[in-house]
């Protein structure tokens, strides 16, 4: 029931920073975890970091690799997730798409638990 749609990607050198957004359409927004994926061609779609939704607790979860670089925040009246991007890496260099799921928190980083996901921004940072 909701559609998503990210922007903020872009060309960056190593250590600068992106934020990227994920903005909702539909209804419902506070019901569910939006999660942030990267996924590089030929390689499998990576866990970034997910915003559970306000009934599960609300919390933030970060990949290792996201930890201590990346934060995700929600702004349930804007119906938006923003993931602040720091410091950022050549191994950064994705496709970044972010996406709902009513999971479980246990599975709240699996990406074959999340069931809508925008078409994705490209981050590209230079080495």
């Amino acid at each position: 029931q909701v559609q998503l749609a990210e922007s903020g990607g872009g060309v960056v050198q190593v250590g600068d920073s992106l934020n990227l957004s994920c903005v909702a359409s539909g209804v419902n927004f506070r019901n569910y975890h939006i999660g942030w994926f990267r996924q590089v061609p030929g390689k499998e779609r990576e866990f970034v970091a997910t915003s559970a939704r306000p009934g599960s607790g609300g919390r933030a979860y970060y990949s290792e690799s996201a930890q201590g670089r990346f934060t995700i925040s929600r702004d349930n009246a804007k119906k938006m997730v923003n993931l602040q991007m720091n410091r950022l890496k050549s191994d950064d260099t994705a496709l970044y798409s972010c996406a709902s799921s009513q999971v479980a928190l246990s599975g709240i980083r699996l990406s074959n638990m999340y069931f809508t996901w925008g078409q994705g921004t490209q981050v590209t940072v230079a080495s």
